[in-house]
């Protein structure tokens, strides 16, 4: 299929939709297809560098697996955001697993290909300057709210920036497509923690529960449970 065929659902994305056109046209032109059957791994943690990746069908799961087999998920990546970026920053291995949630399908631009256009055009790595620094500043808002915030504020926080999509999408979505165990282990949160929490969302009319799906009913009052 040609790669172009994605760019509407690429453009629905902020960092995508504001790169300059001859950049947007450029990592088409090098994209490359994948699609990953659910569970499959795409990288482990200590894989060398290979590339950027879009997600546009499908989520991408990306943690840590420690010796006693317990798992630390970071975030579930979904359409229509892009990863990778640290590798093709400093060119060392992958910091972390990812695996395929459901069927997915992928937009791969190979290393190799992308650090040739970025050595032909140097000031497109701001562009990717971007990318990562706006990672990192959620990592950093993470990091207090784990330190400063009460369970169900970051809770309440973390699914409101699910349903933005982390700064990506426009409007917010609704609906959820996560289970409770994966939204405890972003939280650090045991399973009954977070299930009490989420139930209780729903007793107040702000949440609705279904099997591996959240509602978000009410988002004024799930934000002002972010406020403490």
């Amino acid at each position: 299929m040609d790669m172009q065929a994605w760019r509407s659902r690429l453009m629905t994305g902020q960092w995508f939709s504001h790169l300059p056109v001859p950049l947007q046209d450029s990592l088409l032109a090098a994209a490359r297809l994948r699609r990953l059957s659910s569970g499959q791994l795409l990288f482990k943690r200590g894989d060398p560098p290979c590339g950027l990746y879009a997600v546009l069908e499908g989520s991408v799961r990306i943690g840590a697996v420690n010796e006693q087999g317990k798992e630390a998920l970071l975030s579930l990546v979904e359409p229509p955001h892009w990863f990778g970026e640290i590798c093709l920053v400093d060119g060392r291995p992958r910091t972390h697993d990812a695996f395929a949630v459901g069927q997915c399908v992928l937009l791969h631009v190979p290393q190799l290909a992308l650090l040739k256009l970025l050595d032909e055009q140097p000031v497109y790595w701001r562009q990717l300057a971007l990318l990562m620094s706006h990672k990192l500043r959620l990592t950093f808002i993470n990091l207090e709210q784990l330190s400063l915030m009460p369970a169900p504020a970051r809770l309440a926080h973390r699914l409101l920036m699910i349903a933005e999509g982390y700064g990506e999408i426009e409007p917010p979505r609704r609906v959820l497509q996560l289970p409770q165990e994966q939204l405890a282990s972003m939280l650090s949160l045991s399973r009954q923690t977070t299930n009490q929490i989420l139930k209780d969302l729903q007793g107040q009319g702000i949440l609705n529960l279904k099997y591996g799906e959240i509602e978000i009913v009410d988002a004024e009052r799930l934000r002002a449970l972010t406020i403490f």
